[in-house]
């Protein structure tokens, strides 16, 4: 277990996954998908952070977010997410910012659980002890079969 540790490294990928075919939630139709994915490394351990988002969110955690956490406490993540908050004032907090910040967030939590040896829910603790859980059904342009599909497997029975 490691108690004091500097986030050494961060690393950011984005990654354009097509569709089978175009994608719609009712208000926009899509043909790929960008996921997001830092990882923050201290030693050598590695976490993971991701988000879903254009790759100027990659850009922005790249260029800019990165430079605030790397040599900082690895311990330290709400400070690391005040200096990222910080970081955007002038470019506005919400959109890609946002999604940039959430995915070095979590990168940095997973990257604390990691150094302490814990799982994310020890490291945070739990609200609840049961959590529902459900399908959305994905996205509108997926017909009921396409969708009891995707669904299907997801929620055990009787719970």
């Amino acid at each position: 277990m490691h108690v004091e540790a500097i986030v050494e490294r961060i690393s950011v990928s984005a990654f354009a996954v097509p569709t089978d075919r175009p994608e719609s939630d009712g208000t926009l139709a899509w043909n790929r998908t960008v996921l997001v994915v830092v990882e923050a490394s201290s030693s050598d351990v590695t976490a993971l952070g991701y988000t879903y988002a254009d790759e100027a969110t990659a850009l922005l955690a790249n260029e800019t977010l990165a430079k605030i956490v790397v040599g900082k406490n690895a311990m330290a993540v709400e400070r690391n997410y005040d200096g990222m908050v910080a970081a955007v004032r002038n470019l506005g907090r919400d959109g890609i910012a946002a999604m940039a910040i959430s995915a070095v967030d979590a990168a940095l939590w997973d990257l604390k659980a990691r150094l302490l040896g814990v799982s994310i829910l020890s490291l945070l603790g739990a609200a609840r002890d049961r959590v529902p859980i459900y399908g959305s059904g994905g996205f509108t342009s997926y017909d009921s079969k396409e969708l009891a599909g995707q669904l299907a497997g997801w929620v055990k029975k009787g719970i």
